[in-house]
């Protein structure tokens, strides 16, 4: 097992786990699909780091921290849903992609490269993904009581604004960490598919947010593995991995809390 393959094992662990936790949150606000326009979002950044030779990570986190802004800005001045203004920001992305992208690198901006992160990106991505579930984990609860009943929660002192950009920033934050590992067209699913798992085996929230958080580690874990062997890109066989077990949990589904 070579230096480089372990990096890519412990960025996939981290990345994976924090993104199938923020899932149980965006799951009940039924929000798992925002997640996606701005991964495509990220699409631009992908395109200049790969022009100009620098990290894809480094060129997709201004594209997404700048795009949960904006959904962030628009949904105060418009008040539309978020998954209407994510669907604006996923038309820019992918229309400023497909001028730029350089067609014989595509494949890296598609399907990620996490089996070609350094040690530097890996110690960013732990770090990041610490900071991420903290935060998750803190906001967690208000978010919830939003959720069902906004005006409850700004009766109770909650700041709406400030709890919803918390919010937005730490979806930037895991997508930008997921381009990286399975690429700038499927990010929504490694956020999406363990909360979806999860909440069929699970009976309470405990058991939800922790299953959904192992589902996707074993996702990350059992696609890199597979691509190992088999010289498949990783990020298609990590969410086909996290597929795999969706239909598992269907198969021994639980009556759901």
């Amino acid at each position: 097992m070579t230096f480089q393959f372990i990096l890519t094992i412990i960025s996939g662990i981290f990345i994976s786990g924090v993104a199938g936790y923020l899932g149980t949150l965006m799951l009940s606000k039924k929000m798992s699909v925002v997640a996606g326009p701005l991964a495509h979002l990220a699409l631009p950044g992908v395109a200049l780091a790969l022009i100009y030779g620098f990290s894809i990570s480094l060129g997709a986190f201004p594209f997404v921290i700048l795009g949960a802004f904006l959904i962030w800005l628009l949904e105060k001045r418009t008040k539309l849903p978020m998954e209407n203004l994510a669907a604006i920001i996923f038309a820019s992305g992918v229309g400023t992609a497909l001028l730029i992208l350089p067609i014989d690198q595509a494949e890296e901006a598609l399907v990620g490269n996490i089996t070609g992160i350094t040690l530097p990106e890996t110690i960013v991505t732990i770090i990041l993904s610490i900071l991420v579930f903290y935060t998750i984990k803190k906001i967690y609860q208000k978010m919830m009581l939003m959720n069902i009943y906004e005006d409850l929660a700004a009766v109770e002192g909650v700041n709406i604004s400030l709890y919803n950009l918390l919010y937005l920033l730490s979806i930037a934050i895991v997508v930008a960490l997921g381009v990286y590992l399975v690429g700038g067209l499927i990010t929504a699913a490694l956020i999406a598919i363990p909360a979806a798992s999860a909440k069929n085996v699970s009976k309470d929230l405990r058991f939800y947010k922790i299953s959904a958080v192992a589902l996707g580690i074993i996702s990350a874990i059992s696609g890199i593995f597979i691509a190992r062997f088999i010289n498949f890109p990783t990020g298609p066989l990590v969410i086909i991995s996290g597929v795999v077990l969706f239909l598992f949990s269907v198969i021994f589904r639980k009556r759901s809390f």
